[in-house]
């Protein structure tokens, strides 16, 4: 946009460059022409008036005298047509065509003292002619050469004056052009710049009021709105975390009086009946428990891309060596693996060892969210954890050698409750992978699903290397 604005003015102004510097030339043009016209018409008038005398007196030889101090003063050639013979001074003959011409008008008793316009570039010279005698008769013709160059010169002088001021006006306009469109366009990119954060974040900062009224008055009402959003946003999540957290006191309750119902039943219909409403229970909880997670998640994220660039808003986490923290979730979870017949296998640590930018306690949940769905999706495979190095990333992967997830499937894992069709049987809330990709989100990182070969899946968490390998001494 900055461009074809600029564009735009740029081509306005060297136009009126253009056009100014046009008028200004042409105006030059026409002055210097009427300049020498105004002069040479007196000098031919005056030679013209001493032709008269020496047509009257019969003795050209003053007139020959005249004509010839002219012709060395201004060096332009006279031609002065007498009816006892033709005085010439200068060069100047009939054997040019202009000179014939201008004879032939001047025995008709018209006079042309009129010149063309003077061209800065151009060479040759121009004649005038007039006739001279009484009212009633024509006694000669006097025609005068006038010389161009000096004229010429004078033009090309002028013209490289207005040259050098059209290039220095050129110069300020786009200038000009230049900031009035960084002043126009300055608050249309904070705007989306605004936009863009708004949709990543849901919060946005106060814009500067600056450029023109209509942008700033925008950036007003844009402020106004975003306020307005975040907070609504905010509000949001907060009646989401707190309206679960309030769920958890009557649930509870709610399956302690079904512990004590338990108790009274009888028959093994009743404890069926009970063993169901004990299930849906605590498949309440499990969904409670994921919302109150994913609040959490969702509000480190909100927090941390609010804030500005980096993995954190309060100031960089602690690097940690996050193979300890897949050590202790691999052993936490070893027990449920067994019980589903799969097996977890934790690779050798990278070495040298590395360090990554995250949050130690976060990182074990995602850990462990990854781990528990592959146990529970994957049930009976071989799950396998490491930290893989890569040239711009450290990773953290954790990989199975069960039935996977289709590429549309990938793409919509990390949506809230969003459970696979071929996973409908298992236990679940579909907002495991949707916490990861948060609390990733938050610290920097970032979660990838590819797929596993020759089947199965890999969830990996990207850090970005340049904080991996830095020691903890770094920062200090």
């Amino acid at each position: 946009m900055k461009l074809r604005v600029l564009g735009i003015l740029s081509v306005l102004s060297v136009l009126i460059v253009i056009f100014a510097s046009t008028a200004l030339l042409t105006s030059a043009s026409r002055e210097l022409t009427q300049e020498l016209q105004i002069n040479r018409a007196a000098a031919l008038n005056r030679l013209a008036q001493v032709a008269f005398d020496a047509a009257t007196d019969g003795e050209s030889t003053q007139l020959q005298a005249e004509m010839d101090r002219y012709s060395e003063l201004y060096g332009e050639g006279v031609l002065i047509g007498l009816q006892q013979g033709t005085l010439r001074s200068g060069g100047l003959s009939e054997d040019r065509a202009d000179v014939r011409d201008a004879v032939a008008r001047a025995k008709l008793n018209l006079s042309d003292t009129t010149l063309s316009p003077i061209q800065p570039f151009g060479t040759g010279s121009q004649v005038i002619s007039r006739s001279f005698g009484s009212a009633s008769q024509v006694l000669g013709e006097a025609v005068l050469e006038v010389n161009l160059d000096a004229a010429r010169q004078k033009l090309r002088e002028r013209w490289l004056l207005v040259g050098v001021a059209a290039a220095a006006l050129a110069a300020v306009l786009l200038l000009g052009a230049a900031r009035v469109t960084r002043w126009v366009l300055r608050p249309v990119h904070r705007l989306n710049s605004a936009v863009t954060e708004l949709e990543a974040t849901g919060r946005a900062g106060q814009l500067p009021e600056d450029g023109p009224p209509e942008l700033r008055e925008l950036s007003r009402s844009f402020t106004r709105m975003a306020r307005t959003v975040s907070d609504s946003i905010e509000s949001q999540r907060q009646l989401i975390a707190d309206t679960s957290h309030q769920l958890r006191n009557p649930v509870g309750a709610l399956r302690l009086r079904i512990d004590l119902l338990q108790l009274e039943l009888q028959t093994a219909r009743e404890h069926n009946a009970a063993a169901g409403v004990l299930a849906e229970l605590e498949r309440v909880e499990g969904i409670l428990d994921g919302v109150l997670k994913l609040a959490t998640a969702e509000h480190r994220a909100f927090e941390d891309s609010a804030g500005g660039p980096g993995p954190a808003s309060h100031g960089l986490p602690a690097l940690i060596d996050p193979y300890p923290v897949l050590q202790e979730e691999t052993e936490r979870a070893g027990p449920a693996a067994r019980r589903n017949g799969s097996s977890i296998l934790l690779e050798g640590p990278p070495d040298p060892a590395v360090h990554i930018a995250c949050n130690a306690a976060e990182l074990a949940q995602m850990v462990g969210e990854l781990i528990n769905n592959a146990i529970k999706y994957a049930a009976g495979a071989r799950i396998s954890v490491a930290v893989r190095v890569r040239p711009d990333a450290v990773a953290v992967e954790v990989s199975d050698a069960g039935p996977g997830l289709s590429a549309e499937e990938r793409a919509a894992a990390t949506s809230r409750f969003w459970r696979s069709p071929q996973h409908r049987e298992i236990r679940g809330n579909g907002l495991g992978m949707t916490i990861v990709d948060k609390l990733a989100a938050a610290n920097g990182g970032r979660l990838l699903l590819a797929e596993a070969s020759p089947h199965g899946l890999i969830a990996r968490i990207e850090f970005p290397r340049a904080a991996a390998f830095q020691e903890p001494e770094a920062l200090s």
